[in-house]
């Protein structure tokens, strides 16, 4: 297996990986880094390659890294992928997880932390896990019911605020599966955000916003302040 710029860590666990399944490696293992936190990766077996791009989080690239080597590991091109309710093929199905969970078990931080990772990336991840009797998907779903109340509630009181994460930027775009990300922020784009994004190149600038609640004021605090 080639690996060329890929750190030792990486080449020990795509090795392992694919022994322990009783799968040929890939031929090639790309890897490059980008100045931010999150990283993405593209496996292509018609390529016979894995590529990676590594940002700052050791811990995200290595989840990364084995995100992708699921896809190596299931069946093949000659398998048709399973279409779902809009005829769109589903790479991240069931089947898709059965593969996946165990390596993160036996090779990441944890499976709580990577199911957290994954559920970040594709939500559906959470529901998969569930339904393979994953017994930490339970609380991870009731968490992230919870959160979401919370902003519903928060934005219903008016007590919601946007937050800038990544200042203003140029856009480059990288591939991602059938997705695009903006390599500064990691951010997906689709629709016509997208089209525009191609269509002017590194002209075309955005920012990463988030709409969070802001923190409560306590009642003695509040009154402290009109007293005043």
């Amino acid at each position: 297996m080639k690996s060329g710029s890929a750190p030792a860590w990486a080449r020990r666990l795509a090795l392992a990986v694919c022994a322990e399944a009783g799968v040929g490696v890939p031929e090639v293992l790309r890897w490059r880094r980008a100045a931010r936190e999150p990283s993405s990766g593209l496996s292509s077996r018609a390529r016979g390659s894995i590529a990676v791009t590594a940002g700052w989080d050791e811990a995200d690239a290595r989840h990364t890294l084995l995100h992708e080597l699921a896809h190596w590991l299931a069946p093949g091109p000659a398998a048709p992928l399973r279409r779902g309710r809009r005829g769109r093929a589903v790479h991240h199905g069931r089947d898709f997880y059965a593969t996946l969970l165990p390596l993160l078990a036996a090779h990441a931080d944890g499976i709580a932390a990577g199911l957290r990772r994954e559920a970040g990336r594709y939500p559906a991840a959470l529901r998969h896990a569930a339904a393979l009797g994953v017994p930490e998907a339970a609380s991870l779903l009731a968490e992230r019911r919870a959160t979401r109340a919370a902003e519903r509630a928060a934005r219903g009181a008016g007590t919601a605020s946007w937050r800038l994460v990544v200042p203003e930027h140029a856009v480059l775009l990288e591939r991602e599966g059938r997705w695009y990300r903006c390599v500064t922020c990691g951010q997906r784009l689709v629709g016509r955000v997208l089209a525009r994004a191609a269509r002017r190149g590194r002209r075309e600038r955005h920012s990463l916003w988030t709409r969070a609640p802001l923190p409560a004021i306590p009642p003695e605090a509040r009154r402290a302040g009109q007293a005043g």
